[in-house]
């Protein structure tokens, strides 16, 4: 009964840590379209999908690219509708609205709590 009782206390643990939210700082970046203050939160090379463009990026070159698409598609709400991952490595699927239309927000950070680093973000046109 103990062992049964402890295994359901790691996975009840388990599940909590994997449904952990989103930082602020990265959801209030996107929702204000502030590149700069998103991209605080990147690792030093990040994976970067906006719409058909991807490759792997540094900070600064990622920042620009943002700039560039924020600067396009003015944001006006931005909501997480799924998370999920395990301890190391959290994803997160949002939606963000915008002045051209709505868009699917991928992003992938992989760490612990003040060393978690964005490591994948992507932008993808909703189909609507």
């Amino acid at each position: 009964m103990k062992t049964l009782l402890s295994f359901f206390m790691i996975l009840f643990t388990t599940v909590l840590v994997a449904q952990t939210e989103l930082p602020a700082s990265i959801s209030n970046a996107i929702k204000n379209g502030n590149a700069t203050e998103l991209t605080k939160s990147f690792n030093i090379n990040v994976d970067l999908t906006i719409l058909d463009k991807q490759d792997i990026y540094s900070k600064t070159q990622a920042e620009s690219l943002l700039k560039d698409f924020f600067a396009k598609n003015i944001p006006s709400n931005f909501t997480i509708i799924h998370r999920g991952g395990k301890e190391d490595a959290q994803y997160y699927v949002g939606k963000l609205t915008t002045s051209t239309g709505n868009y699917r927000i991928s992003i992938l950070i992989k760490g612990q709590s003040k060393t978690a680093f964005i490591h994948q973000f992507r932008i993808e046109k909703e189909n609507d």
